[in-house]
């Protein structure tokens, strides 16, 4: 386990010495790992850096709300609106490594404006240790690391966490007096709800996962699980009412891990499931059945894509 004031003193001076009196934006998404490289990379240099939280239209529901009353200590605090920009980027895109590639490289494209616009020349992430040990190998592409375009416009870019786990980044969190609703939050996939959808993403697709994902984190807050979310698979037959529908099949995935190298799907009673079901596909007409993921990880991994 790590030391987290002895790690934070040094990722400070680290920081600090990577960045000296320039200008540095930091990728803020409002996840455990951005929300700690900002405070460590604010306390490191101050009004020097700017947080850039970028709305993609893939966030959870009331994401950017939260991130601004969360965050509004931070002056320079930019939130960009791009969900046209992500969305028009997917469009037609199946592939879940090419829905990977696109979203890091238009995120990096966002940060790219941001940088000129203020005059940054280096960018701060909350890169952890399972997103490189993943994107280098042969799993999955990270979209902030191995989905990063390979033409970058910054002088650095800057990872104080990127040799810790989950677990570890809480720990320093925690040290660093950063409340609950961060420290202790369930993790977030950096890609978003586009990870959660099978297929193309689309705005109707985006809405059916960021609606019933909402369902599923309410009704498993007592299960305390490390991650729980919805996902869409694709279609199949239903009927509601008198009608049959060809709508929406969506995935409940609630999952314990220590550091999400590996993880045991949970066992969920049969009324949970049930009042789930009946949730989502009582609010969602467009969704026609729901089903539950009981694979661990390996032989799945958490996220869909």
């Amino acid at each position: 386990m790590v030391d987290a004031e002895s790690f934070i003193d040094e990722k400070v001076a680290e920081i600090r010495d990577a960045i000296g009196d320039d200008t540095a934006i930091i990728a803020l998404s409002g996840g455990v790992d951005s929300s700690t490289a900002a405070a460590l990379a604010y306390e490191a240099v101050g009004e020097n850096l700017v947080p850039v939280y970028v709305d993609t239209g893939l966030m959870r529901k009331g994401e950017t709300e939260g991130i601004r009353e969360t965050f509004d200590y931070m002056e320079s605090l930019r939130v960009v609106d791009a969900q046209d920009r992500f969305l028009g980027a997917l469009e037609g895109v199946t592939d879940p490594e090419a829905k990977r590639h696109a979203i890091g490289e238009q995120f990096i494209r966002e940060f790219e404006t941001v940088a000129r616009e203020v005059g940054a020349d280096h960018l701060v992430q909350g890169t952890i240790y399972p997103d490189r040990i993943e994107s280098e190998g042969t799993i999955k592409s990270h979209h902030n690391v191995g989905g990063l375009p390979e033409a970058v416009d910054f002088e650095s870019i800057v990872e104080p966490m990127r040799d810790l786990y989950k677990d570890e980044v809480r720990e320093v969190a925690r040290a660093l007096d950063l409340q609950s609703v961060v420290s202790e939050r369930m993790p977030f996939p950096g890609p978003g709800l586009a990870v959660r959808i099978v297929g193309e993403v689309t705005e109707e697709t985006v809405h059916v996962a960021r609606e019933a994902t909402a369902v599923v984190e309410d009704e498993l807050e007592d299960y305390d699980p490390w991650q729980a979310f919805a996902a869409v698979l694709g279609k199949a037959t239903g009927v509601k009412g008198d009608n049959r529908v060809h709508g929406y099949v969506v995935a409940v995935r609630s999952v314990e891990s220590r550091d999400g190298m590996t993880a045991r799907a949970q066992e969920l009673d049969w009324d949970t499931l049930q009042r789930i079901q009946s949730r989502i596909t009582g609010s969602l007409d467009d969704v026609s059945r729901v089903v539950y993921d009981v694979t661990h990880k390996p032989p799945a991994t958490i996220e869909y894509e």
